[in-house]
């Protein structure tokens, strides 16, 4: 998928946190170290740098919301981030983001850390970003 196809995908996925650009993603592409799963209904982009993997964003398109369409993505980045030699994987989430704390949970994350008000609401209220990971063993 092209830049503009994620960006595409990612504004379709979000409001808050705002959705990427394309010219940010084109950016995150550059590096040899970020990887993309999925496809044109639901995308994760990730890194992985020695032997730690960040999730950097997954989205969903809203036609395709609570098929297990994430879960199966998010399997997918796991799979990938293991065969580039990562064992654990981190990822931050906003705290009011129910879903996806729920995709997470489900998936074996825990909470490791907290950002008091990392986010900014489309009214500009802030929102704490909940640190997570799991191992990938």
């Amino acid at each position: 998928m092209t830049p503009e196809a994620l960006a595409g995908l990612h504004a379709r996925a979000f409001s808050s946190p705002r959705p990427w650009s394309a010219r940010e993603i084109s950016d995150l592409l550059a590096s040899p170290h970020v990887f993309v799963t999925g496809d044109t209904r639901a995308f994760a982009m990730g890194r992985v740098i020695a032997d730690e993997a960040e999730l950097l964003t997954i989205a969903t398109d809203p036609a395709h919301l609570r098929s297990g369409l994430a879960r199966a993505t998010l399997a997918a980045f796991h799979a990938a981030a293991m065969t580039r030699g990562a064992t654990t994987a981190f990822l931050e989430v906003a705290a009011d983001n129910a879903p996806a704390r729920a995709l997470y949970a489900g998936a074996g994350y825990a909470q490791t850390g907290l950002r008091r008000g990392y986010y900014r609401s489309p009214a500009g209220k802030a929102i704490d970003a909940l640190l997570l990971s799991r191992s990938l063993a």
